[in-house]
């Protein structure tokens, strides 16, 4: 923890005064364990992996802003660097670039390795890489799907098992795992997407309940709509103007306080927060049944050449593109 230079002034017991270096309090403490979780940003290190937009570049920022060292991870390597010189130059942060497509095994592995002979010590692990697919069934990708579990559910499950051990060693540490308010339920033509989103939020709850003796958290992130560039890639660019929707920052700040109070699990924002908790409380069939009206897609206009196809991936809220 980085001290000030500044002293005050404070009564000793006896009635004299006495000066004492002051320090600033740590972020958190745990009434059960004890102080550790994210016991100080300045000068630690971050790993971030979808970090090339959306909420994974927001996440580098305000992780930067706090003193932190981010390692950026992305498939789009210029996008990267851009958001390192920026880091820089804002906050005189010290960052690691490294290009990886998470959909490939042996990409996770080289990546863990090439942060290994970093010789950095992690303190927060941000898993945010993940993409959706939606589509109805006659054109859904099969491949694409494939992809999405290689992303959304192996790489996350990967990472997190490589990261976690040292965390507890150290007894302290975070992983933020993104998960989605399509956790809570099945989504019509998106039933992929939705299915992984529910692994990740009920993967960290089991490994929150795990690691809360030793001092580390991890922890479920449940954004529900976001204001990224999903929805414009995805060829619904007025999608979102229809819906309430959060900004990135307010998702991140959300989540990282969550972290430091060493919930299991947070729902960024009130809407979502009421709309889960109505999911969960409706029947699941009617629960199902009214999904499909936000994603079901449009007919397709065969003559005209700027048709969106209905497979195409659509990039979800929390990565805004197939950014692992």
């Amino acid at each position: 923890m980085v001290k000030s230079s500044d002293s005050e002034v404070r009564p000793c017991s006896i009635g004299a005064l006495a000066v004492i270096p002051w320090e600033p309090p740590r972020l958190n403490c745990v009434a059960e364990s004890g102080c550790g979780l994210i016991e100080e940003y300045a000068d630690r290190w971050a790993v971030v992996t979808g970090a090339s937009s959306g909420i994974g570049a927001e996440y580098a920022r305000v992780l930067a802003s706090r003193g932190m060292h981010v390692i950026l991870v992305a498939r789009r390597k210029e996008r990267l660097k851009e958001l390192a010189a920026e880091l820089f130059d804002k906050h005189g942060t010290r960052t690691e670039v490294i290009s990886a497509d998470l959909s490939q095994s042996e990409e996770v592995g080289r990546l863990f390795r090439e942060i290994e002979q970093l010789d950095v010590p992690v303190e927060i692990l941000v898993n945010n890489a993940g993409f959706g697919v939606v589509a109805d069934i006659p054109n859904t990708s099969r491949e694409d799907v494939l992809d999405l579990i290689r992303v959304n559910i192996s790489a996350l499950t990967d990472l997190t098992y490589r990261f976690l051990p040292s965390m507890i060693e150290r007894r302290h540490g975070a992983i933020l795992n993104i998960a989605s308010v399509a956790g809570f339920q099945p989504v019509a033509y998106m039933g992929a997407y939705a299915a992984s989103k529910s692994y990740v939020l009920h993967f960290s709850e089991a490994l929150w309940a795990e690691t809360r003796d030793h001092n580390v958290t991890v922890i479920a992130v449940c954004p529900g709509p976001t204001r990224t560039e999903f929805f414009d890639v995805a060829g619904v660019s007025g999608w979102l103007k229809k819906q309430s929707a959060q900004t990135p920052e307010q998702v991140v700040k959300s989540s990282l306080k969550a972290a430091e109070r060493n919930r299991q699990f947070v729902i960024t924002g009130w809407r979502n927060r009421l709309l889960s908790l109505l999911v969960r409380m409706a029947p699941r069939k009617i629960a199902v049944l009214e999904s499909r009206k936000y994603f079901r897609p449009k007919p397709r206009n065969a003559s005209s050449s700027h048709a969106v196809s209905t497979d195409e991936i659509a990039k979800d809220s929390e990565s805004s593109a197939k950014s692992a």
